[in-house]
């Protein structure tokens, strides 16, 4: 009779909480952000109305964020295949003609993303020595987040179709 090592004691639901949160960075990060425009915000109003002051960064600052969680959103978005789809059409096709098109649409956008990643990093590398007027920052600072937008795009279709790819194979044919 084999016996198994158990640890009797129950895992603590905060620690629990802590690594749930930390296996999702970019839900992390889009949190984090939120977080900041508001508090940026919040601190402009403050100074704007309450103490007659003007803070020259702050919306400045503020419209920065906006760029990252922006990006950073629609790639969640990917992550979560919450992009509108029309299927109508596509579903009454049969499987095999389905999964064809699937792919067909995965390697579009997988191609566009490739081309908008490329593209933007180009820019970004340009605008690198201008820096921002009231922060002192580089530009190519809020610029890559379009570069890393792109890149977690391109990365959650290309997981997506791979899994999509593989559950097939299996027999568990997952809707979207």
């Amino acid at each position: 009779m084999k016996f198994r090592a158990t640890d009797n004691k129950k895992k603590d639901p905060k620690e629990r909480k802590k690594k749930t949160i930390f296996k999702q960075p970019l839900e992390l990060s889009l949190c984090v952000i939120l977080v900041g425009i508001v508090g940026v915000t919040f601190t402009q109003v403050l100074f704007r109305y309450i103490f007659h002051l003007s803070l020259a960064w702050s919306e400045e600052l503020a419209r920065y964020l906006f760029l990252w969680l922006a990006a950073l959103a629609s790639a969640y978005a990917f992550k979560t295949r919450s992009h509108f789809a029309l299927r109508f059409l596509v579903d009454r096709l049969g499987k095999r003609t389905q999964n064809l098109i699937r792919s067909l649409v995965t390697f579009i956008v997988s191609g566009f993303l490739a081309i908008f990643i490329w593209k933007s990093l180009e820019f970004t590398i340009s605008m690198s020595k201008q820096v921002a007027p009231s922060t002192q920052m580089s530009m190519a600072v809020p610029y890559s987040s379009v570069v890393v937008g792109g890149a977690l795009m391109l990365y959650y279709v290309l997981r997506n179709w791979w899994s999509d790819i593989r559950s097939e194979g299996k027999g568990n044919n997952k809707s979207q």
